[in-house]
């Protein structure tokens, strides 16, 4: 029994020295944040509440925008810029230190007196009288001074000749005015909720300059998928932007918050080859995942008619459609969309066109096997179809139809095996294989399909969308690789505004 209870007591101090000496898991590493000192209180308890929540320590490091920016031109080195107002974070882009924005807050100067406004200060001018003790922050370091010299015009020299003390940040000179060591100061209307003693005199000169708080991951992030994370804290609705709105800020909502979001994607076949990649490095990029549904546009809008109405979880974020004439039908659920790239429509034959089809009349001659796309389940269907009407050539046409496929790929695929003579596809279809290949040339006024790209209006996902048509956008070559041209007016349109050529619209 004594030798029993040895062995047990060694086999305890053995375990007990394995766990002392068990490498312990490697610990997030700390998320490096530069932030405007007007935003401290909220920004530390956001921060304070996501270690809490994620394990990922947050390091804060405050200052004047413009002084921040100075530091991290030189430095190079953090993972968020959390910048006053835009005018900063466009100098931070043009300089290359930013990557994506998620605007926090919206706020905008005005004059801060104390509580009942005993100097009885009503506009700029009445800062300039002998009796009122004037503070302001430093226009070289604060944003909040640099948006209201820019406002202010040559009103702001005689301001800042005026003024008793010009300090760093607009917390500083808050601070001084809340102790009563100067009579007024223009701070951020944000600023003031923040002082129990102070109250915000609005003037027109300067509540029409509404700026934004924006945070910004920084080129130098080392780990952008991190960083994107708090970002996307700080402005869901029910975690930063709730903070921000309890500390009185104007909070701007972001996307519902989750660990790691799931964005549901509807795309058209067409756009597959162009984008399939892209959303890998996305994804990647931003630490979400993204479910993504390739098919004919009819079959996607049909599948989204059969679920209702948005409330359905698998109901899709974003919808890239091979045509604008699949934008319509769901314009209630999508009202705004992109038109992102071209897609030219041919006929595809064998190399060497070995039955000597150059038009779409050829496709009509005894004998010849044709591939056409379902005109109920695909945008090229439809569109085939309807350019086929037009020229009085549907029916001779379609007796000759020995396939009809929901995408072009699949046409491309019986073609390449010799079931098909011709088929009618995208240029895109037959870019993978186009050795194999002939494109006859259509109609140039209909052998165009407009890709649309749009983000559905109530999707929890909104700025992730928004995000991923940047993430696009920048991609460019990728599109031209596929075959596809670039669209020449990138300005959102309005969905049920579409005007559709008459041949086109659906009866």
């Amino acid at each position: 029994m004594r030798k029993f209870l040895i062995l047990l007591c060694l086999a305890a101090v053995t375990v007990l020295l394995w766990l002392a000496t068990k490498p312990s898991a490697p610990a997030e590493a700390p998320l490096t944040v530069f932030c405007a000192a007007g935003l401290k209180k909220p920004v530390e308890e956001i921060a304070t509440a996501y270690e809490k929540e994620t394990g990922t320590p947050v390091q804060l490091q405050f200052g004047g925008t413009s002084t921040l920016l100075t530091q991290l031109r030189v430095a190079k080195q953090g993972d968020l810029f959390i910048a006053a107002d835009d005018g900063a974070l466009a100098d931070a882009k043009k300089q290359d230190l930013t990557r994506e924005e998620l605007r926090l807050v919206q706020q905008w100067p005005v004059i801060a007196v104390a509580k009942g406004n005993p100097k009885k200060i009503t506009s700029i001018e009445s800062l300039l009288a002998a009796e009122v003790k004037l503070a302001l922050a430093n226009p070289e370091a604060a944003s909040v001074s640099k948006v209201t010299k820019k406002a202010l015009g040559a009103k702001w020299d005689a301001l800042a000749a005026k003024a008793a003390v010009m300090k760093p940040t607009v917390m500083d000179v808050a601070a001084d005015l809340s102790l009563g060591s100067v009579d007024a100061a223009i701070i951020w209307n944000s600023t003031v909720p923040q002082y129990d003693k102070l109250e915000a005199i609005e003037v027109p000169e300067l509540s029409s300059h509404k700026e934004h708080a924006t945070a910004a991951i920084l080129a130098s992030a080392k780990d952008a998928a991190a960083a994107l994370r708090f970002a996307r804290y700080l402005n869901a609705p029910e975690k930063g932007a709730a903070t921000f709105a309890k500390h009185r800020f104007e909070a701007v909502k972001g996307d519902a918050w989750s660990l790691r979001p799931d964005l549901v994607l509807y795309s058209g076949g067409v756009n597959r080859l162009a984008i399939e990649g892209l959303l890998k490095k996305f994804a990647a990029r931003e630490g979400i995942s993204v479910t993504t549904t390739f098919n004919g546009c009819g079959i996607l809008c049909a599948a989204m008619k059969t679920m209702g109405d948005t409330s359905n979880p698998k109901y899709p974020d974003v919808y890239y459609a091979c045509d604008i004439c699949f934008v319509p039908p769901v314009a209630k659920q999508f009202p705004e969309a992109v038109l992102l790239t071209e897609a030219e429509i041919i006929l595809a034959v064998p190399k060497g066109n070995p039955k000597g089809i150059h038009t779409l009349a050829d496709l009509a001659r005894e004998g010849i096997k044709v591939g056409l796309c379902n005109a109920e389940q695909s945008t090229l269907g439809y569109l085939t179809q309807a350019m086929l009407k037009s020229m009085n050539l549907w029916d001779s046409v379609s007796k000759n139809a020995s396939a009809q496929s929901p995408t072009g790929d699949l046409l491309v695929n019986q073609l390449r095996t010799g079931s098909l003579d011709a088929a009618v596809v995208y240029l895109n279809n037959i870019q993978p294989q186009i050795e194999h290949f002939d494109a006859v040339k259509l109609p140039a006024d209909k052998a165009k399909a407009i890709q649309p790209f749009a983000v559905r209006q109530d999707s929890p996902h909104r700025q992730l969308g928004q995000r991923l048509l940047a993430f696009l956008l920048k991609n460019r070559e990728s599109f031209e690789q596929a075959g596809f041209t670039w669209s020449p007016n990138l300005n959102p349109i309005q969905s049920d505004k579409i005007e559709l050529p008459e041949w086109l619209k659906q009866k």
